[in-house]
């Protein structure tokens, strides 16, 4: 009996598993089910991970993933926005503080961040833009695992497991002074890079069906796209990723009162691009004109994307020096 009872429970274990092992995640592309894969197998260790990518490609869906598929999912999973919390705040939320410790304390304390992820996982979003002196805090937090209230005097311990995520590039941050080298290593034990939806071509449909069964499920209403939406949302190069994909779905079927969801519906910058060449081509003038004025676009396009022109001239496949150039063609300095 023993036995058999032993082999049921190792069958629910698998099922469990196996439900918990997609994360709710569509993924046909294959970086991305490399990015998944990656932090499945990362789970089942109490390493540091460092999740990187665009805003809005699901680093902090990745992290509860990775928390729920570990052997802290029993525990809290604390997710701290480390560029929403003032300098002169972040100790006391942080770390804590004892009752009247400060003008405004309550009377009764406060746990910080760091005491409620204990047993559990501390998810770090947002980490590049810490200040520096937190970010000392935080490293000698890491390494310690050990801190102190505000106004206490007994050191207190947390057990965590520690997951940071960001949209920036560290390693460019680190050169130019703006974050430690210390503490990029030490958060940099696994990193996990998330593709944007502009590289996840494949994903892009997946999506669009996933998000339209979700809320058609939940606000109860029948709708479907026509092949000309479909056309224009796989078109779209998504700046905002997964993130604004969903929004979108959820507003379209809240919002389209009929029950077929039409190109018409679409925002305007979603709708066929026939409909802007149109605009562009007004018979009044030549193709030169025409081409610099779409190289103007795609130029103000990537500029608001990227951080920087060797960024953009990774993203557009020139040169750096091409990108100030024709930067310079079309917005000249002092205009």
């Amino acid at each position: 009996m023993e036995q058999e009872m032993a082999r049921l429970q190792s069958e629910l274990d698998a099922l469990r598993r196996e439900k918990r092992d997609d994360g709710g995640f569509v993924a046909v592309n294959g970086s991305m089910k490399r990015s998944l894969e990656m932090a499945r197998k990362v789970a089942q260790v109490d390493v540091h991970v460092l999740l990187q990518g665009e805003s809005g490609v699901g680093k902090t869906a990745i992290a509860r993933y990775i928390h729920q598929q570990s052997n802290r999912a029993g525990g809290p999973f604390i997710e701290v926005n480390c560029g929403a919390i003032p300098e002169s705040l972040f100790e006391s939320e942080f770390f804590g503080y004892e009752p009247g410790s400060f003008t405004g304390a309550g009377s009764k304390g406060k746990a910080g961040f760091a005491e409620r992820a204990h047993g559990g996982t501390l998810f770090l979003d947002e980490i590049s833009e810490l200040s520096f002196s937190a970010q000392v805090k935080v490293l000698k937090f890491i390494q310690e695992k050990r801190y102190y209230r505000i106004g206490g005097t007994r050191p207190q311990e947390s057990d965590f497991r520690l997951i940071a995520a960001t949209n920036r590039n560290l390693e460019n941050l680190v050169r130019e002074g703006r974050f430690r080298e210390d503490l990029y290593f030490r958060l940099n034990v696994v990193p996990i890079t998330i593709p944007p939806l502009r590289e996840r071509q494949e994903d892009i449909l997946p999506l669009i069906r996933h998000f339209l069964d979700k809320y058609r499920r939940k606000y109860r209403r029948e709708k479907e796209l026509d092949a000309g939406a479909v056309e224009g949302l796989l078109k779209y190069s998504w700046p905002g990723n997964v993130r604004e994909l969903e929004n979108l779905m959820e507003r379209l079927v809240v919002t389209v009162e009929e029950r077929v969801i039409r190109m018409r519906d679409l925002p305007e910058k979603m709708r066929q691009p026939e409909e802007n060449f149109s605009a562009l081509f007004n018979g009044d003038r030549t193709l030169p004109a025409i081409l610099a004025e779409v190289e103007k676009q795609i130029l103000m396009e990537a500029k608001k994307r990227c951080r920087s022109t060797t960024e953009m001239a990774k993203v557009l496949g020139i040169s750096q020096s091409t990108v100030v150039r024709k930067w310079h063609k079309y917005f000249p300095p002092g205009r």
